[in-house]
């Protein structure tokens, strides 16, 4: 029998105010693989990550993570049982320093890796450790916010546009970070806006238009097939 998915999202409906921004989306993700959620601007991949943490103050349907419901959860309570994520903005404290950055949030739950791991894992950040936030690259500031959500000792990791404003290069570094978690058997989830890069790392994918699921499948076959490419991802 096969395992059940360790997060699976089910005609989830989220609004902001008064306006409805998701449309039943359904997803699942497996333990130990990254999915990666695509579209364009606009299209609820954000939405669709704050509302499985619990971060949209009206939404519906059903948000189950290791058999357990979440959607009357607040966020504390859905980061303790083992979900983390890290924005866009990647909430940096910007008069502090690498190594406070670290250690000022509170742990949610044991198993989390120590300091010294985390320094493995990003070199970068052990060279850069009394360097306050406003100093770091954009680059830096990604492996920070990463780093610090490894620390929790989460079961899935939730990356919001990871790359936007990154250095092509600082992009490479980063995805190599990630592919090197995934070999860990982390489960990761990922938005983003560079089709082929995110597809070369992930397992699944699932493209989001008008806050719907309009297509999913293996990345790999999403990846090979042009007319997918150019009618949804928007590249040719």
């Amino acid at each position: 029998m096969p395992e059940a998915p360790l997060l699976s999202v089910s005609a989830l409906n989220a609004w902001y105010g008064e306006s409805h921004i998701l449309h039943g989306v359904s997803f699942e993700v497996p333990r130990g693989e990254v999915v990666t959620l695509l579209g364009r601007n606009g299209a609820g991949k954000t939405t669709t990550l704050k509302s499985v943490m619990g971060m949209v103050g009206r939404r519906e349907g059903s948000v189950r993570f290791g058999g357990k419901e979440l959607v009357a959860l607040p966020s504390n309570r859905i980061a303790r049982l083992g979900l983390a994520f890290c924005p866009e903005e990647r909430g940096i404290f910007a008069s502090l320093n690498v190594h406070e950055n670290l250690l000022l949030p509170p742990v949610v739950r044991a198993g989390g890796l120590p300091v010294g791991q985390v320094f493995d894992l990003f070199p970068n950040l052990k060279e850069r450790l009394s360097s306050q936030g406003t100093k770091l690259s954009g680059g830096e500031q990604q492996m920070l916010a990463i780093g610090r959500a490894l620390m929790g000792g989460p079961k899935v990791l939730m990356l919001d546009e990871p790359s936007t404003g990154l250095a092509p290069k600082a992009v490479a570094e980063l995805y190599r970070n990630l592919s090197t978690l995934k070999s860990g058997g982390l489960t990761i989830i990922v938005t983003e806006q560079q089709v082929a890069l995110a597809l070369s790392l992930t397992d699944r994918a699932y493209v989001l238009e008008q806050g719907a699921i309009r297509l999913s499948g293996r990345s790999a076959e999403l990846l090979g097939d042009p007319a997918i490419k150019k009618a949804y991802l928007g590249v040719a």
